[in-house]
């Protein structure tokens, strides 16, 4: 009879052990690693991109019109 019950409370110790904490650990740490290659993918995209941008966003500043004196107004102090 104690041997039933002691068997009984191991195998629901172990099943709350496994299920309450082996498995969300693992769910919690696929996902992490996940994220992070995920995150990494998202750094290293950018970065080949971004010599494409350097190239095109000089072009756009060389076109745009050149701002003259007049469209500046004159500041006074005020006391």
């Amino acid at each position: 009879m104690i041997r039933v019950i002691f068997l009984t409370l191991l195998i629901w110790f172990l099943y709350n052990f496994i299920f309450k904490f082996v498995v969300p650990v693992y769910r919690t740490t696929r996902e992490m690693k996940d994220k992070f290659r995920e995150m990494n993918s998202r750094m290293q995209d950018p970065a080949g991109q971004q010599q494409d941008y350097s190239k095109t966003s000089s072009a756009p500043t060389e076109a745009s019109p050149k701002v003259s004196k007049e469209d500046y107004i004159d500041f006074e102090e005020i006391k």
